[in-house]
């Protein structure tokens, strides 16, 4: 329903009340003077027919004599006066013949029947004769004791009519006058209220707005005055409080968004109360729209659910392991504990969530490590302790034999060799990465690659294999040049151990977007896609055949990705099955 102003629900009821009061004031004025008028002419045509009464009962009654003196008196009173006798004739009238008349002893006529029995009883009806309304007063005309006829005097109501009619238009006049008087008076009240309580809603306004140091004017009148003083007190007192509750909140809000943690907390029907941005995060959920919707709306996570009913039907707290894939895949530690108020209650709970995906994945890392160390070293320990029993049992008396055992034994120790260095390598790369000891310098790029073509020169060639380089002169950056070469000859060394002979390696070294770029690129077999997202892995064959038997440990490609991210860069590869691959190391611009 639409509403309306207060100044038009007052003013109307303002109004009302004023037209009624002027009404009835107006009608009862109007009736009064009615009255009035209509006694005072009452009382004058009793006085002239009781007068005309005495005079007319000395005097004969019959036309001649009577009718001269109606006539007479009629004209110098201006006033009708007709004589009537007992029998109803008319002996006298001041404004017809009486011979003419009809008589008048009918009891249409019944101020004559009252005045032949002695009353007076004024009549005002409709006059034929005259053709206009009259009002009658007859007194009786006696001659000693007995009533021999009746004096009746009559005035027209027109002129009492139009007296009356004058008197109405100004009560009219006056009540209108008041009556605009009167609305002006009710408007100007009606508007000061209304403004005083609109005022009073604009500061209410403003305190839901949050603008609680304003303060509302206190008027005069006790109520709102009263009203005004008592809302002021409460913005005054809600000011205090919500400035606690903000800092109080801020201060949650700080600790929340700090966390690495994630927070949730749920009320006992399972809506979201809070959630912090790290359990956003993990659990892929807009946090600016989860407030006050439930859990099962907004994470899509069956595992989940179950934990948080879990939550609240435990009187202790628990814990669990979860996975889930929202964008990415994350195992996650969770801990829930209830909420209690007072009364015992249980009112929510609290989710806790550690992101373990990481230490999850270091674990895997740490098992696969471990076991590929143990299969890698197993192989040729496995071989060497073999040729050395076969050895032991009388193969070393066969000199031939003896030397080519020794000969696999030899290479088996070097592959061992090989491989505890690539570890030591790598182990001392990390922990100098980690720790920062890694000193970088300024120097031409062009330089540490020749070095490194330099030094994979004789596998080229006895590939005969072309390897091209295409190097700016004076491209800059911050490097450690011994681990640089060490990167860029295990990148050439790859290159050519998968060429094919008489093929090309090419070295190229330039800017692109601000960075260092250097692409070593070879024309051999490639790499199958599903294996480019896992090629920087330690001990990460394609075909483990083919790279033991080329004398590969798995750890080249391991290396470079942790020189290069010792130096704040990046590597990746591109590769095609049969055309060939390009291992690019991107390094920061000077």
């Amino acid at each position: 329903m639409k509403r309306k102003r207060l100044l038009w629900q007052l003013y109307p009821s303002y109004l009302l009340i004023t037209f009624a009061l002027l009404a009835t004031v107006a009608i009862y004025a109007a009736e009064y003077g009615r009255r009035f008028y209509y006694q005072r002419l009452e009382a004058e045509l009793t006085a002239r027919a009781r007068v005309l009464g005495k005079v007319f009962s000395e005097v004969n009654l019959d036309i001649a004599t009577v009718d001269p003196l109606c006539k007479e008196y009629g004209r110098l009173s201006s006033t009708r006066i007709t004589v009537v006798l007992r029998d109803g004739k008319v002996v006298g009238d001041s404004e017809e013949n009486p011979a003419h008349m009809e008589p008048h002893a009918q009891p249409d006529r019944p101020e004559i029947v009252a005045a032949l029995q002695g009353r007076i009883e004024p009549s005002i009806r409709y006059s034929h004769t005259l053709r206009m309304n009259m009002m009658y007063v007859a007194a009786p005309l006696q001659r000693g004791e007995t009533i021999v006829g009746v004096v009746r005097s009559a005035l027209s109501l027109s002129a009492i009519e139009k007296g009356l009619r004058a008197f109405y238009m100004h009560i009219a006049a006056a009540g209108i006058l008041i009556a605009l008087l009167g609305a002006a008076l009710d408007y100007g009240a009606a508007r000061r209220i209304a403004r005083m309580l609109e005022e009073i809603q604009r500061g209410v306004e403003r305190y839901a707005q949050g603008d609680l140091t304003h303060k509302l004017p206190v008027y005069n009148s006790l109520e709102i005055g009263s009203l005004a003083e008592a809302m002021n007190r409460m913005a005054a007192q809600m000011d205090e409080r919500m400035r606690a509750i903000i800092q109080q909140r801020n201060e949650l809000e700080t600790v929340l968004s700090g966390m690495v943690e994630g927070v949730l907390a749920v009320d006992a029907d399972e809506r979201i109360l809070k959630i912090n941005q790290a359990a956003g995060r993990m659990l892929g959920v807009d946090i600016s729209s989860a407030h006050g919707r439930s859990i099962q709306e907004v994470i899509r996570h069956a595992g989940l659910q179950q934990f948080v009913a879990r939550a609240l039907r435990s009187a202790e707290p628990i814990e669990a392991d979860l996975s889930v894939n929202f964008g990415s895949e994350r195992a996650l530690q969770a801990r829930g504990a209830p909420l209690h108020c007072e009364g015992g209650e249980c009112t929510g709970a609290v989710i806790v969530l550690n992101d373990v995906t990481r230490l999850r994945q270091l674990e895997n890392l740490r098992r696969e490590f471990v076991a590929n160390v143990s299969h890698e070293l197993k192989t040729p320990v496995t071989s060497i302790k073999g040729f050395v029993e076969t050895l032991l049992d009388g193969a070393m008396e066969n000199p031939e034999d003896a030397r080519r055992f020794l000969g696999i034994i030899a290479r088996h120790a070097e592959r061992l060799q090989a491989i505890i260095e690539d570890l030591l390598s790598l182990s001392r790369i990390e922990q100098d990465g980690e720790r920062r000891e890694i000193v970088l310098e300024k120097g031409l790029v062009r330089g540490v690659v020749q070095a490194a073509v330099q030094a994979c020169r004789l596998a080229a060639e006895s590939k005969q294999i072309r390897i091209e380089v295409a190097s700016e002169e004076t491209l800059y950056a911050r490097f450690n040049a011994e681990l640089l070469e060490q990167a860029v000859v295990n990148l050439l060394d790859n290159a050519i151990k998968y060429s094919e002979p008489g093929s090309a390696v090419e070295v190229a070294a330039q800017r692109a977007n601000g960075d260092v770029v250097i692409a070593v690129r070879d024309y051999g077999c490639g790499i199958p896609k599903e294996h480019l997202s896992r090629i920087f892995e330690r001990f990460y064959r394609v075909d483990k055949a083919r790279s033991r038997k080329m004398g590969g440990t798995g750890l080249g490609l391991a290396i470079v990705k942790h020189i290069v991210q010792a130096h704040g860069g990046q590597v990746n590869v591109e590769s095609t099955v049969g055309k060939g691959s390009t291992f690019t190391i991107r390094l920061p611009g000077i």
